[in-house]
């Protein structure tokens, strides 16, 4: 049945909000439907739907139109049933389904379970009812049953709750709000990370520092917001250490002895914090010295001599009082700095101790022993040799050297044997012609060639 839309006026301030401005009131219609019956029928639908539901409680929570001081906490219950009403869809029916779903998949987190639980949220076995299953006792648990907070039939694992219902309504830290200003508050952190001091802060000092993680101008975090940011960053980034009112940040990867807050740590922040106080003292001073003149200069131009006087004391005291805290100032500034240049001493010298330690282990070992080392070294000279051998083996089979005097005197009668075949050619080519010579010539005209030759 459809339900009837109400005619009340929605808050500029919602429909202002990018999951409203970018939807039609149609399908803002099948949004604010009851949608706990599309989780089984149609998946996909449900899927989506839950999705815009996401997007929508983070811009509320994140742009502050609740107005209970916080940007990381929903509050869910009738204020918010009426916040959300719109003319053309009315109440949001689907609202209670959608938070039930977002819990199951981890997006937002009672503010009491949130801040209380110690393992991490990114942890797959953090679930409501299985933190409670061993906190608490078994009578209890029972107890809780009856009253349908856990169990199968329970809010936490039931999707099918109506708006009617109150055991949805809470507050509800949302995670990936949390993440964000997380993000930023490690990055502004980085930005500035220096000397021992600027790793440590106060609770009220962590506000004003990180007060510019959400847009809006605010002086300060809200305790709030404070508290939950610092429980994140503890838990689940492990990035500060906090001890009552000391924040410290730490590096993530140090090992657990580090992760902790010394005496010295104490000690500079006081310091820190005393130097901070100082100069807020001297500002204001500073500006009241200002007001005083002002007010003299305003006299004198009135022609009241004997105020303008008084105006002129009184600057006098304070510029007197001005000379003393600046010297006090200056005296904490030099303490602080000393403090800090022997806290860093120290952290250099657990690095030396860290690395020598470590050196004397890799030296021990007995690969690096004199005996190891010269044996090794024996053993490599060995190897060296016999590869020598080989090698000079191995040449001796492929290289062949000769007699220089053997291969001359091998050339020389190559020579003569070449000589006497170039003879021997002559000779015969004479025969051949003296064949082929007419009759009546003179023999001894036939025999001088050959003559000739034996001379």
């Amino acid at each position: 049945m459809m339900q009837t839309p109400s005619k009340a006026p929605a808050s500029p301030a919602l429909l202002a909000l990018p999951p409203y401005a970018t939807t039609s009131t149609s399908r803002l219609q099948s949004i604010y439907a009851d949608i706990s019956h599309q989780k089984h029928s149609n998946p996909a639908n449900y899927n989506a739907n839950v999705e815009w539901w996401r997007k929508t409680l983070e811009a509320i929570a994140r742009s502050g139109i609740q107005q209970h001081g916080s940007n990381l906490v929903l509050n869910a219950d009738s204020g918010l049933m009426d916040l959300l009403r719109v003319p053309g869809a009315g109440k949001p029916l689907a609202l209670p389904t959608a938070v039930a779903e977002l819990r199951a998949q981890k997006k937002i987190f009672t503010r009491s379970e949130f801040l209380s639980c110690k393992e991490s949220v990114y942890d797959a076995g953090w679930l409501p009812g299985r933190i409670a299953a061993y906190v608490v006792g078994k009578p209890l648990w029972w107890a809780l049953e009856q009253l349908g907070v856990v169990g199968e039939d329970s809010f936490i694992y039931n999707t099918s709750v109506t708006s009617k219902n109150p055991a949805w309504w809470g507050e509800y830290v949302i995670l990936p709000l949390v993440e964000a200003a997380a993000d930023i508050v490690l990055a502004k952190q980085a930005d500035k990370l220096g000397g021992p001091s600027d790793a440590l802060y106060s609770f009220d000092a962590f506000k004003k520092t990180f007060s510019d993680v959400f847009s809006g101008g605010a002086d300060t975090l809200s305790d709030v917001d404070a508290t939950i940011l610092l429980r994140f960053l503890q838990r689940d980034r492990r990035a500060v250490i906090v001890d009552k009112e000391v924040i410290k940040f730490v590096d993530p990867r140090s090992a657990s002895a580090l992760r902790c807050i010394t005496a010295v740590d104490r000690s500079i922040l006081e310091l820190k914090e005393a130097v901070h106080h100082l100069h807020v003292q001297v500002a204001k001073i500073q500006q009241k010295i200002d007001q005083c003149t002002q007010k003299a200069t305003a006299a004198l131009q009135q022609s009241h001599k004997p105020l303008a006087l008084t105006y002129l004391r009184s600057r006098k005291q304070l510029e007197d009082l001005l000379r003393k805290r600046l010297g006090s100032l200056e005296t904490l500034e030099g303490t602080q700095l000393s403090v800090e240049t022997a806290a860093g001493d120290i952290e250099i010298l657990k690095s030396y101790e860290s690395s020598t330690a470590t050196l004397r282990s890799i030296l021990a070992h007995p690969s690096l022993q004199k005996e190891s080392i010269d044996k090794t070294l024996d053993a490599m000279a060995e190897a060296n040799e016999d590869a020598k051998e080989v090698d000079e083996a191995i040449r001796s089979g492929t290289d062949v050297t000769f007699d220089e005097a053997e291969l001359e005197e091998e050339l020389r009668i190559l020579a003569l044997e070449a000589e006497n075949e170039k003879v021997d050619e002559t000779q015969a080519k004479l025969a051949r012609e003296e064949l082929q010579t007419p009759e009546g010539r003179p023999v001894s005209e036939r025999a001088a060639p050959s003559a000739v030759l034996l001379s």
